[in-house]
């Protein structure tokens, strides 16, 4: 697992938005608002707001790290896990499903509309009309700004992607799918039921 993951085929309703130049802030405020919109590379893109198994499963994963991590409560506490935080990364604007910073490295959370602060950890969840914006796109420009942890979830697959920064380069480290019980950098000291993503009661 020492070669970074590469990325394959998937189908996507993600709309490319046209602009004359590169694409400003004024473009990505414009959009309407049930639209998430992301600028990668100096390009606008617009995804649709997530279906319900994407929503359950980001909202299940945030659920079970906010107690232990972020409360302390039966975890070591010391993080900000944060729902969807639109992140100004040198000229990308990325909206990651979840993110973490470990409170070391921001002792509050800050009252603006976006970080400019790289955070420790991203989550994305992969949905057929997000998956190639995640992959390609997003997930070596997180590996750019120094990330150094993002997971990858997938609820169609059940499976969850460990990915590491190692020399610049985003490198899977680990994998994990069904309902399996798992540990995971940078929360190893936190077990997590990958099933209750899935929907399991």
């Amino acid at each position: 697992m020492g070669e970074p993951r590469q990325v394959g085929t998937h189908v996507a309703m993600l709309r490319k938005v046209s602009t004359p130049k590169r694409a400003s802030y004024a473009d990505l405020v414009a959009l309407p608002d049930n639209q998430v919109g992301e600028i990668v590379e100096g390009t606008l893109y617009a995804s649709p707001r997530p279906a319900g198994r994407h929503a359950l499963a980001s909202s299940a994963l945030g659920g079970e790290l906010s107690g232990p991590l972020q409360f302390g409560r039966g975890g070591p506490g010391g993080w900000w896990i944060l729902d969807e935080p639109e992140l100004h990364l040198n000229e990308e604007v990325l909206v990651p499903d979840l993110a973490g910073w470990r409170r070391e490295r921001m002792p509050e959370v800050p009252d603006e509309p976006f970080f400019t602060l790289v955070p420790d950890w991203v989550c994305e969840v992969l949905s057929p009309s997000t998956a190639k914006l995640d992959l390609a796109l997003k997930l070596p420009r997180y590996a750019a700004s120094g990330v150094a942890y993002a997971w990858v979830v997938n609820p169609a697959t059940r499976a969850l992607e460990v990915f590491e920064l190692r020399n610049g380069e985003p490198v899977l480290v680990a994998a994990f799918a069904g309902d399996e019980p798992v540990r995971a950098e940078p929360f190893k000291e936190v077990e997590l039921n990958l099933s209750l993503l899935w929907g399991a009661p």
